[in-house]
């Protein structure tokens, strides 16, 4: 079982979206991050279900992707790194 680690940059962009989408609706707000949350949990078991991200300086990087989000995240033994949530509008390649 691998450790879940977030990192304090996938950190402030759980909160981002959480404060954009509370905006609107605060009940909606707590659903998507809650689910992002779980969604994250599968990785300590299953730390390679998301897919490789297509980029070459990039290529250990994985995604797993939650509604309009993807999860961006390292696997390394025993431990899982959360690097970000992205909206799939943004080009991740920026962020990274």
């Amino acid at each position: 079982m691998a450790e879940i680690v977030w990192t304090k940059e996938s950190q402030l962009w759980l909160k981002d979206i959480y404060e954009y989408i509370a905006l609107d609706n605060p009940t909606a707000a707590i659903e998507v991050v809650e689910g992002i949350y779980q969604k994250v949990q599968v990785l300590s078991e299953f730390p390679e279900i998301g897919y490789k991200y297509d980029a070459p300086k990039h290529d250990d990087v994985r995604i797993l992707l939650y509604g309009h989000y993807r999860i961006a995240y390292l696997v390394s033994p025993g431990c899982v790194d959360i690097l970000g949530i992205f909206h799939g509008s943004l080009d991740i390649e920026k962020y990274l």
